[in-house]
Parts: C-alpha cells; structure tokens; sequence
C-alpha cells in the first residue's frame, strides 16, 4: 500500500507536466500565428466608382457672356423754344408712332411775331417796287445822259438793298412757320414713353432738362456683351465669312430661355483695362421680354466642332500634370491620363488629344483615387453624343461661365 501511493503522485506530477507543456506549445504557435498575420500586409479594398464611356459626338462652340438689354434708340425729347405748355397728349407707359402728338406749347407769341415779319414784308415789297421803278426812270435818263452816272448806279444798290430785305423778311416768316411746327410737340421716334415729366400749365425753356419725356425702343431691340480678346479671333473670322452668328438670351439666373437673335455688330476697339470687346447682337423682340437696361446672359454659338470626342465634364480633373482623367482598365484599376481639353458645354467636354471614343473614365469617386488603385466600377452612362443631344437649358447643364469658355473655345481653335 505504501509503494503503490508515491507511484500515483509521480503520475500525476507527469500528467501535470504534459499539459503545461501542450499549453506552452499552443500558447506559442498562436503567438507565431498573430505576429505573422500582423507582418503580413492587407490588400487595400478596391473603391466604388462610377465611369462613363467616351463617344463620338458634336460639341458647339460657344461663348457665355453677361449681357444687358440696349434700346436700339433712347430719345429725350426736349422744347425747342421757350413758352407755357397747354396740352400734354401721352399717357405713361403708352406706345406712341412717331410722329404721334406729345405736347403743345402756346403758340399765340409766334402768331403774332409772324404777322409783324409778313406786315415788315409787305412795307419791304412796296420800297423794292419804287426802287425798281425809279431804277427803271434812271435807265432811260442816264441813257440820253441827262443824269450823273453815279445817281444811276446809286439806284442800282437802293434795289438790291430792297431785295435783300425782301429775302430777309421772308426768311423770319419761315421762322416763325417753324417755331409754329415747334410748339406742337411729336414723337421723333417709334416707341414706349416713360414717366411724366412735365405738366400742362409748366413753362419750358428751349433745351429745358429733364425734358418733355423720354422715348424708348422697344422693338427690335439689342444686347450688348464683351467677350475675351483670345476668342475674338474666331469670332472674327466666323463673321467676316458672312456667317448668321446666333445668340441665345437668358434670364439673369440662366433658368429661362428669353429669345434668340443674330450677332450683327463687333466694336473697333479693345478695353484695355478689360482685355475685351463689346459685341452687339439683334432681337425682334415681338413679345417684349427683353427690357431696357435688363442684364441677361448670353449664349454666342460660334461654331459647331464635328465627329469630336466627349467625355462628361465630371471626369475631367486640373492639378500638377496639367488637364486630365482618370482611365479605367480592364484589370479594375486606374491610370492617369494626361488629355488636351476643347470646347464645353457645362455637360460635357471635348477632348482633343489623350483619348479615344470607348475609354472608360471615372466619373464620381474621383476623391481617394491615385495611380493603380484598385476600382469596383459602377456604369453611370455615357456622354451624350450623336444618339443623345445635350439640353440646352444652360440652368440644368451647369454652363460654365464665360471667361472658361472662351478659354475652351480658344484652346479649340
């Protein structure tokens, strides 16, 4: 009994070794284990991104400009002579034909001034006549020379004086005929009146301020814009060539079309402190939403870039290697591709150089994208070609303004 108990509690002491030794190993391999998976590096998750396909399409020209609406003629009409006014005949606000009756002023002063140069005239008429007449008794006088020669041609200059007062009398008649058409004030112009200016029973002045009222044109009328001096060029060359320019009229937050006119006017000049010339285009203006004075925005279609390839404006990013996209390969991952920029609309771009029609670039998720990351790509359509026109609503199309697309104009030509 006493041999067999130290055999057991060697056993157990082995037992108890085994099992240390077994929990010392498993300890260690999953020490091992740990220490490698941490050594070994994680294969970055690949990033979700939206890319469209480049596609053959037609890109316009265009230049985007901040516009105001210019009367084609704005008339102050003043007094051309001095007198109390009797009659106003416009209303405010009132569409008037030229010609159409404005004012009158009292015309009884010129009345009378008129009959005293027509009674000047009869009294000058009746001296010419005995001067002729005397002239005529002098002739055959100084004929038979019974008279000094000197009396004769005395005579002479006392009828050409007399003629000459005649011609001055009846000069102020025609005055005062005109200073009589003066009084009765009318419309120089075709067009809308403003405000009242004046009242009946005011005295006027000739060339009185702020005059009888103002005149404005309403239609046809004019918008009057600036565009860079790298994009006139083009445009020059566009309208000498006889071409019709048009030019889309929008509302001042770009969310409405107002009209479409013609370029018909380029000035002589460039604004040196701007780097711009004005232009002046034309609008029938029918329904009158073009205003006065109204800034609007401008849409000048210069030309029309043919079978050129598109990619959507999103895709297009500027930094250290200039202008360029995001490429998508086949093997899920990116390339930076350097590309030559052109015209845009806003929606799209065109890319003169670095692509061609079937690239995929990458659209949307373009923040943490680098070279060769890994991409899980989303297909988020193309940019609209041939098959699918761009809208023309510059509100929707995010339009660019109008220094970047002269900018991209230029680059094209």
């Amino acid at each position: 009994m006493n041999e067999a108990r130290p055999e057991r509690a060697a056993h157990r002491r082995r037992g108890r070794i085994v099992i240390a030794i077994v929990a010392i190993a498993l300890i260690a391999l999953a020490a091992t284990h740990l220490l490698r998976s941490r050594k070994r590096p994680h294969a970055p998750a690949a990033q979700t991104v939206t890319v469209a396909s480049a596609v053959i399409g037609d890109m316009p020209e265009t230049l985007n400009a901040l516009g105001t609406v210019t009367p084609v003629a704005t008339v102050t009409v003043l007094s051309q002579l001095s007198g109390y006014l009797t009659a106003v005949g416009y209303q405010e606000g009132q569409d008037v034909a030229k010609g159409q009756f404005l004012a009158q002023i009292d015309p009884r002063p010129y009345e009378i001034s008129k009959r005293q140069a027509e009674a000047q005239l009869a009294k000058d008429r009746a001296v010419l006549a005995q001067a002729r007449s005397d002239l005529a008794r002098y002739a055959r006088l100084n004929a038979q020379k019974s008279i000094a020669a000197q009396t004769f041609a005395d005579q002479r200059f006392a009828v050409q004086q007399s003629e000459a007062a005649v011609k001055a009398d009846q000069a102020s008649i025609a005055q005062y005929d005109l200073d009589l058409d003066y009084c009765r004030i009318t419309a120089p112009v075709a067009g809308r009146v403003g405000l009242r200016l004046v009242d009946s029973g005011n005295y006027v002045t000739a060339s009185t301020q702020p005059g009888i009222v103002v005149i404005t044109t309403m239609k046809p009328t004019t918008v009057e814009f600036a565009i860079a001096q790298n994009a006139l060029a083009k445009v020059l060359q566009r309208f000498d060539s006889g071409a019709k320019l048009p030019v889309t009229v929008y509302n001042s937050d770009n969310s409405r079309q107002l009209a479409t006119g013609t370029l018909y006017a380029i000035s002589n000049q460039m604004s040196t402190s701007t780097g711009t010339v004005t232009l002046r285009a034309t609008f029938a203006n029918r329904d009158e939403v073009l205003f006065p004075n109204e800034f609007v925005n401008t849409r000048l279609l210069v030309d029309t870039l043919h079978d050129a390839v598109l990619v959507p404006t999103a895709a297009v990013q500027s930094g250290a290697p200039g202008d360029y996209v995001y490429l998508a390969r086949p093997d899920h991952t990116v390339t930076v591709r350097k590309v030559t920029i052109g015209p845009s609309d806003g929606k799209n771009t065109v890319i003169t150089a670095g692509l061609t029609a079937g690239d995929q670039v990458v659209t949307d998720g373009l923040d943490r994208l680098s070279d060769g990351a890994r991409i899980n790509p989303v297909e988020g359509g193309a940019a609209s070609g041939k098959d699918s026109p761009t809208p023309s609503d510059p509100g929707r199309a995010g339009h660019p303004p109008a220094s970047a697309s002269a900018s991209r104009s230029a680059a094209a030509s």
